[in-house]
């Protein structure tokens, strides 16, 4: 798309073009340019790679809460507050 944006009078005219020839949604290329923007650096936003990284730091925090309610729940595990 970047090598045929001058041959457009705007961006959305280039995507639009570009992503018919490919057969897809214009939307859907658009927002593949603004997640490689953002990915290069050229766009202020969350990388794919941070993202990534959140949502498997989001899991495993979630796993442990898991955990830890489970341990809270088990009363062998649990003798007067203390670990037995």
């Amino acid at each position: 798309m970047r090598d045929h944006r001058g041959d457009y009078p705007s961006e959305w005219a280039a995507i639009k073009a570009v992503s018919s020839r490919l057969g897809m949604n214009a939307e859907t290329l658009r927002n593949w340019i603004r997640r490689q923007q953002v990915d290069d650096g050229q766009r202020d936003g969350v990388s794919t790679e941070a993202a990534a990284e959140i949502r498997e730091l989001k899991k495993r925090n979630r796993e442990l809460e898991e955990t830890i309610e489970v341990l809270r729940s088990s009363p062998s595990v649990w003798c007067s507050g203390r670990v037995a």
